[in-house]
């Protein structure tokens, strides 16, 4: 079993969400302010310490056709950082639908409207990447 951490990069906010490989389902956990567009590595080391996870997991947000956009290249940069600081392995996955899916949820969902857009698109995230043939046991 695996418990894995998913992150929806944002310069202002960044969504966390935990998930289990045994059960494949995520769970909106919260919403990290960023200070001056930098990420509160504080407050992320914190969630890694508490919760322990096998591995990280961020999305990709991508243009439509799949190319990159300027926030596609800080979100990879964070990455980059994000596995360098906690020194466990991280993975991107794409994430083109998962702010609009997010909103679709919390209109549907009382615990996904208390969660937050920024956590809810990061469950969104990690719950794709765990219904996936990507690298988990």
């Amino acid at each position: 079993m695996q418990t894995l951490l998913g992150f929806d990069f944002g310069t202002q906010r960044i969504g966390v969400a935990v998930g289990q490989s045994i059960t494949g389902t995520a769970t909106a956990l919260c919403t990290v302010n960023a200070r001056n567009q930098q990420p509160d590595w504080d407050r992320i080391s914190e969630l890694i310490n508490d919760w322990r996870p096998d591995g990280l997991i961020v999305g990709l947000p991508l243009h439509a056709d799949g190319s990159d956009s300027d926030i596609t290249t800080a979100a990879r940069k964070f990455a980059r950082q994000l596995e360098g600081r906690s020194g466990l392995p991280v993975h991107t996955m794409d994430e083109r639908l998962s702010s609009h899916a997010a909103e679709q949820l919390q209109r549907r969902d009382k615990a996904a409207a208390k969660a937050g857009v920024d956590a809810v698109a990061a469950m969104i995230i990690l719950q794709d990447w765990l219904e996936t043939d990507n690298p988990h046991d």
